[in-house]
């Protein structure tokens, strides 16, 4: 029994010695097949692998002037696994100019998996960005007494002129959605935010390098590792050639200084954007540097909202500018002619409707109604092609066919210009109103399309490209402000042409009453003894002041310049609207303003509507 027992342990003690190896065995094999912990630990103590920031490429105006470049920046970086606390925090503090309670702080965010997920105690984190030189200067006499720490050397971005923040966008730290949506970038790495910084992004951002330096057992640096072999310069990004013109850009913002509103100016035979003004606006210096942060949290908190692109984002009624596209669609699908006439007795009145127009004479036809911006004429037309049974079944059909239209045109969808947040507006179809008013809906229901109101609401964008299309006859290229990628051909989105529904005869009748709105009609102030404009005001009614709208093309022959002004209460057209559009085209056409526009343009920089009032 006795023998028995003392087998038993044997076999017992046996297996748990056993055990013991086989974890032992698992253990070994762990660490030096599938772990990479001391691989990288002893690399980390023989090699120092250091970035190297490639130089962001660089941003021109059409003409070739630099409006964003690169200067150099310094950031202090920190490898965890070397600093082990053996640093004088508070000396440390004092020279870099934080408190204790900051380096902690930083510390642990850099840390945190969630903050930072691509965190490696092996490689370098940045602690602290952008330094000045002389903050870079006392850092480096003193960086041999902080081990772990390191200086990076990068470039940041600097503006030449304090106009155009909207297109250009800015450049910020990635977030720990860009880090995890690419696996180029890593915690600290700056990544393009918002304009064409985040548009061209991967142009812009070129290709990262890397330098392998040789440490001996006390960390220094005692040079490359197999004398450069294995290093990787790093790839500049792409310069950008921007289709705006500086001057023309900074002369829109100081004339919509102190309002609300937009002006968006296009090259009709190509789709450049020449212009892309958003009042309020900021001066894109406040995006760079240490204050970047806090700039950016007082402009995103400014009820005005500055950082809104009222250009591409802002959606409001057109008004009469919108007028334009019924006289294509209604003498294109042959609701009415060039000679039908309509009456106005101060608006259009049926069944008990009345919508109000100003004195002008009547019965009015095509050209003359496009002139004085006559309200009655474009009821008439959408009542007509709403009721007429002869050419559509229902009329849901009918207007189905006008949504056709206005899509065509570029309106209802976004145009895909090369800026992120473009919105698309809205035009109602058959299904919108059927839904809205439950099928009962006629033509007098909806009669405020005709005029722009009601349901319909455009960009700016959207209405400069209108512009752009008539200008053209019929036809428009995707706007874009990006006129040239070093080494790369235009994106072919750019350089297709889009016909719309309307005929080109229809496009010339159009033409002849944005003409004679200029010569005699709503638009005289917009005349011009130097080249023939053509163009069309809008008024587009609102809670508070009207807003004052004006599109418009210069010359009426081989187009250079579309453009379309939106002030927001702005009264009419004509008030604030339309003698913009009007210094705009002049300074592109001409090169700049003559003595007497020069005074005009002083002279509306000093006005102030809504919140320019306040800041006085």
């Amino acid at each position: 029994m006795k023998d028995f027992d003392l087998e038993k342990r044997r076999h017992v003690i046996s297996g748990i010695a056993t055990v013991i190896v086989v974890i032992y065995i698992i253990r070994l094999f762990t660490l030096q097949l599938l772990s990479d912990d001391y691989k990288k630990n002893a690399d980390s103590n023989a090699f120092l692998k250091k970035v190297e920031f490639p130089s962001r490429g660089v941003i021109t105006d059409r003409n070739g002037k630099l409006m964003v470049y690169n200067q150099p920046s310094y950031d202090i970086m920190v490898i965890m696994n070397e600093q082990k606390g053996r640093i004088d925090t508070m000396e440390f503090c004092k020279t870099v100019g934080i408190t204790k309670k900051q380096f902690i702080k930083r510390m642990n965010e850099i840390k945190d998996r969630s903050i930072n997920p691509g965190y490696s105690r092996f490689t370098q984190q940045l602690f602290l960005s952008q330094l000045s030189d002389k903050e870079f200067s006392i850092f480096q006499e003193k960086m041999y007494r902080f081990p772990g720490f390191y200086i990076q050397k990068r470039s940041i971005r600097q503006y030449q002129y304090p106009n155009a923040a909207h297109v250009l966008g800015d450049v910020a730290e990635a977030s720990k959605g860009d880090i995890e949506e690419d696996d180029y970038y890593q915690a600290g790495d700056y990544i393009g935010k918002l304009g064409v910084e985040k548009s061209y992004e991967k142009q812009l951002r070129g290709e990262k390098g890397i330098q392998i330096l040789l440490r001996d057992a006390h960390g220094r640096i005692k040079g490359s590792y197999q004398n450069g072999k294995l290093d990787r310069r790093p790839v500049a990004g792409k310069d950008l050639t921007l289709s705006l013109d500086i001057n023309l850009q900074a002369l829109g913002e100081r004339l919509l200084e102190g309002k609300i509103g937009s002006i968006v100016a296009l090259e009709p035979s190509t789709g450049e954007v020449l212009c892309m003004v958003s009042t309020p606006t900021y001066d894109p210096h406040l995006m760079v540097g240490k204050e970047r942060g806090k700039n950016h949290l007082e402009l995103s908190r400014d009820v005005w909202k500055p950082l809104l692109n009222r250009s591409i984002m802002g959606q409001y009624p057109p008004g009469s500018t919108f007028k334009t596209t019924q006289a294509l669609t209604f003498l294109t699908e042959g609701i009415n002619t060039v000679g039908t006439l309509y009456p106005c007795h101060h608006g259009f009145n049926y069944r008990g409707l009345h919508v109000g127009c100003h004195s002008h004479a009547a019965p009015i036809a095509l050209v003359n109604a496009l002139s004085t911006s006559c309200n009655s004429y474009f009821c008439w037309g959408l009542y007509q092609m709403m009721s007429n049974r002869n050419k559509y079944a229902t009329k849901q059909d009918a207007m189905n066919t006008w949504r056709d239209y206005m899509v065509s045109m570029g309106f209802g969808y976004k145009l895909g210009i090369d800026l992120p947040g473009e919105k698309r507006g809205l035009i109602p179809n058959a299904a919108f109103y059927d839904k809205a008013y439950k099928g009962s809906w006629n033509g007098l229901t909806i009669i405020s399309i005709s005029i722009g109101q009601g349901e319909v609401n455009l960009t700016p964008l959207q209405i400069a490209n209108l512009s752009a299309t008539i200008a053209n006859r019929g036809y428009y290229y995707t706007p874009h402000v990006v006129r040239k990628v070093k080494g790369e051909p235009l994106d072919t989105a750019f350089t297709r042409r889009h016909y719309t529904k309307a005929s080109r005869q229809a496009y010339d009748y159009v033409v002849a009453g944005m003409r004679s709105a200029v010569e005699r009609g709503t638009c005289r102030s917009a005349n011009s003894p130097h080249y023939a404009v053509c163009g069309k005001t809008g008024t587009a009614q609102n809670r508070g002041q009207d807003h004052s709208i004006f599109m418009g093309f210069a010359p009426m022959e081989k187009p250079k310049i579309a453009i379309a002004v939106y002030v927001e209460n702005g009264g009419f057209g004509a008030d604030y609207a339309v003698p913009i559009g009007s210094l705009m085209m002049e300074q592109y056409l001409k090169g700049k303003l003559s003595e007497h526009s020069e005074a005009r343009a002083k002279d509306f920089q000093r006005r102030r509507i809504g919140y320019g009032k306040n800041n006085r």
